[in-house]
């Protein structure tokens, strides 16, 4: 187990780490230009592409959270480091396709668009917060801190699950609606 640093130094590196990837997402959405190239097609599959991966990752949480409670800490483990990989291609995809497209603007109206804009900002928001959970939550896993770990896994899984699940809606809503 890793244990050569202290609870507090990785606390604050993960902080450290989650702002900088949440002020980079923030540059390639909104403040940088996308970057126009007429040869990069597969661009235009990775919305769907990204609302499998977040499927995936929901599916995965849900069964570790199953596994755990069944005490099966091996298939625990498994379920929740594919979530880990399949939110980790998610965000790499995401980053790909912001940076190439530039953002998605929703042109739907009335209450759909109340509905669609709710979902968007919580999910937003909770995708900030939930990064340094995620992210603390996996360093006391590592290091064998199985008295803060499932503490902070109660309220880290619900969290994720959420974001996974409401990238999906938006998803629907955007491209099918």
């Amino acid at each position: 187990m890793i244990s050569s640093v202290s609870t507090k130094t990785a606390v604050t590196s993960i902080i450290v780490v989650s702002v900088f990837v949440l002020l980079f997402l923030i540059w390639i959405i909104y403040l940088k230009e996308p970057v126009k190239v007429s040869n990069l097609a597969f661009i235009s599959y990775l919305p769907i592409a990204n609302a499998i991966l977040n499927s995936l990752s929901a599916f995965c949480l849900l069964a570790g959270y199953i596994a755990i409670k069944k005490r099966k800490r091996e298939q625990h483990l498994k379920f929740m480091l594919s979530a880990l990989t399949f939110s980790f291609l998610f965000l790499i995809s995401y980053l790909i396709y912001h940076n190439f497209h530039g953002d998605t603007l929703y042109e739907g109206v009335g209450f759909m668009r109340m509905v669609y804009f709710f979902i968007l900002i919580s999910h937003i928001f909770l995708s900030a917060v939930v990064l340094p959970m995620i992210l603390t939550t996996v360093y006391f896993a590592i290091t064998g801190n199985f008295s803060k770990h499932p503490k902070i896994a109660r309220l880290t899984m619900p969290i994720w699950l959420y974001v996974s699940v409401t990238g999906v809606m938006i998803y629907l809503i955007l491209y099918h609606s």
